[in-house]
């Protein structure tokens, strides 16, 4: 592809600094490992001439306010090369030298991949594949906020097998972000063997022209090469930019560089840790000084958040909360500006159209790519925003490894699963979300919510907006009645007791669909005599336990309905808060894999229809 040969010469003490810095950055890595007993120091080598370039001729960053929003953003892509990363920042002067040799340890942030123990990384990586989808988060919300600044990610060429990367290289070049600029380390090897293309860089070029980026071919190990192609990126506009860069994995070591078997494998100090020193050379002083520029200008100023207007829906109507979310999170929209809304082309059933059109530049079509959904999530939540991903429960499942590494990376991401359970109907077993309170559950910090009605999902989505981290809203198909008035408040970790008196002989836990199907069964077990206590677990983690033992205490027996399978949803919820009482229980679920039909009858054939609620009830008395 041709381009302008257009930026600056450079001098030849910058360029001799730069390969200097380059190798005490792989110094720094083989000392590192080699006292930590583990790592990656082959991956490190490889691109040290690259990271020497973009830390100490490019990167525009306050090094002391590492939160600064017109910092240029860097995502180590390749997470196993964090000891280069930290020694980087060491030498730039982010924390002492020193603490290099703390890598890996128990009480160290210098962790084995990067994670935002350290502030200087923004997002925890090493599970390949989703720095480019990140990435582009960080320079979509960049572009939000009218910044100039410059988003760069350093990507492995084994993690280039991954989908998700080409779903963001799509979705880059869709949205034309020149602000964002991928440079691939392409070494040849992975772990266990060589790579796709090996070291075909043009291989690599053309995949990434094929998807409209602009894009060059250099030698990694020549730092002029480095800087240039790093200065044309950060001038080129229209298009992200992509610099593939050909490099030996283990660099400067003979004995390392470019041989198979060394992937994660650090220098032995008893074998020939003296060795590689040597070859790498003695730490030489720079003939001219090297340091991260800090950006220029004041940081813009942010509007602070408003209280969300009132749920002000008619007593008799009824709506689904898949349409009371997308009604929700427009209504949030108005109330804060660092919301914004993500979509995987569903959202004319999760009703997340209804942002779009009042917040439309504030709105991210992903399309059908639900793992880059997320990591475009992750990218934004780090720079500040407060991202609303949604789509059909049972397609965030691809998304899975996405949001546990969001979850590492202490993001602040809603996601809102729809169309969940046999309660769809007739769409059939592929769309049914029947797994994702289990899954969401297993996160680690997260928050699960399951509103049953309109109100509460408005109060949902706005204690989700408030909460930090992962919070998981779960929305129905259906439309139900309203169960709660405009002035009913919630909070994470409650639960609405909706029928109670002195002579329960049983409580029924729901949420959601079966909760109206409960309460339903409640009136006939009433006009057979029985009474039984009705609990809304609109908060499915945390659990109000102090409500459930009440209940236990009172009643003696508990019956768990669920529109989900019988593990890891809500029936296991509510035993991991009473498990050590002893009491009667029932767990009614989706037993089976379920087919299309109707909603009723679907319910009615797994048991969790009203009558078959009086009957486990009965049965369990």
């Amino acid at each position: 592809m041709t381009r302008q040969n257009t930026v600056a010469s450079y001098s030849a003490e910058k360029i001799e600094a730069l390969e200097i810095m380059a190798n005490r950055l792989r110094r720094h890595s083989l000392v590192s490992t080699s006292e930590a007993g583990s790592g990656h120091p082959s991956t490190c080598f490889s691109c040290a001439e690259i990271v020497a370039g973009l830390f100490f001729h490019t990167l525009r960053f306050d090094v002391p306010n590492p939160d600064n929003p017109l910092n240029d953003r860097f995502v180590l892509s390749k997470g196993h090369g964090a000891p280069i990363l930290w020694a980087a920042w060491a030498e730039a002067g982010a924390f002492p030298r020193q603490k290099l040799l703390t890598l890996r340890q128990i009480d160290s942030e210098l962790e084995g991949h990067p994670t935002p123990r350290s502030p200087w990384v923004d997002v925890a990586t090493g599970s390949l594949g989703q720095g480019l989808s990140i990435a582009l988060g960080m320079a979509i919300s960049a572009r939000m906020d009218g910044l100039d600044n410059q988003i760069y990610v350093l990507t492995g060429d084994g993690e280039l097998a991954e989908g998700a990367v080409w779903e963001a290289a799509m979705l880059a070049s869709y949205r034309g972000l020149d602000n964002l600029t991928a440079i691939l380390d392409i070494n040849c090897y992975g772990q266990s063997q060589a790579t796709m293309y090996g070291h075909d860089t043009g291989a690599y070029q053309q995949r990434f022209e094929s998807f409209g980026w602009e894009t060059e071919v250099i030698d990694g190990h020549d730092i002029e090469q480095v800087i240039t192609a790093l200065d044309r990126a950060a001038a080129h506009r229209g298009s992200p930019y992509a610099i593939v860069a050909g490099t030996l994995k283990g660099k400067g070591v003979s004995f390392m560089e470019d041989r198979d078997g060394w992937h994660g494998k650090p220098v032995a100090k008893d074998g020939q840790f003296a060795e590689a020193l040597r070859e790498l050379g003695d730490d030489r002083d720079l003939p001219t000084e090297l340091k991260v520029t800090p950006p220029q200008g004041a940081a813009p100023q942010s509007s602070a958040p408003r209280p969300v207007e009132p749920p002000d829906f008619a007593p008799d109507e009824k709506l689904a909360t898949r349409q009371a979310y997308g009604k929700a999170l427009a209504k949030l929209g108005h109330a804060n500006p660092r919301v914004v809304a993500l979509d995987g082309d569903t959202k004319n059933s999760t009703y997340s159209q209804d942002f779009l059109a009042e917040h439309p530049d504030r709105f991210v079509e992903c399309f059908i790519a639900e793992g880059n959904m997320v990591g475009v999530q992750v990218g934004l939540s780090a720079l500040g925003k407060i991202p609303f991903a949604s789509t059909f429960a049972c397609f965030l499942t691809r998304a899975y490894d996405q949001i546990r590494m969001g979850a590492i990376s202490q993001a602040n991401l809603k996601l809102c699963g729809s169309h969940c359970g046999v309660s769809i109907g007739e769409d059939g077993p592929s769309q049914m979300g029947l797994e994702d309170l289990a899954m969401m559950r297993a996160v680690a910090g997260s928050t699960v919510l399951y509103p049953s009605d309109a109100v509460s999902t408005q109060r949902l989505v706005e204690l989700a907006a408030s909460t930090p981290g992962i919070v998981y809203i779960r929305t129905t198909r259906p439309k139900t009645r309203l169960l709660y008035k405009s002035s009913d408040s919630f909070q994470v970790g409650g639960s609405k007791v909706l029928r109670s008196s002195s002579q329960d002989k049983a409580t029924v836990v729901a949420a959601g669909i079966t909760l109206h199907e409960a309460l339903q069964a409640a009136d006939l077990l009433a006009a057979e005599g029985t009474q039984v206590r009705v609990i809304d677990l609109y908060s499915v983690k945390p659990v109000d336990e102090a409500t459930l033992l009440e209940a236990v205490r009172d009643t003696g027996a508990i019956v768990t309905v669920e529109d989900h399978y019988p593990e890891g949803g809500l029936g296991d919820a509510v035993l991991g808060a009473i498990g050590g009482q002893s009491f009667r229980y029932r767990k009614l679920a989706v037993s089976g894999l379920p087919r299309s039909g109707p909603a009723q009858q679907l319910l009615k054939t797994f048991q969790l229809s009203a009558s078959d609620i009086a009957a486990a009830v009965k049965a369990l008395l």
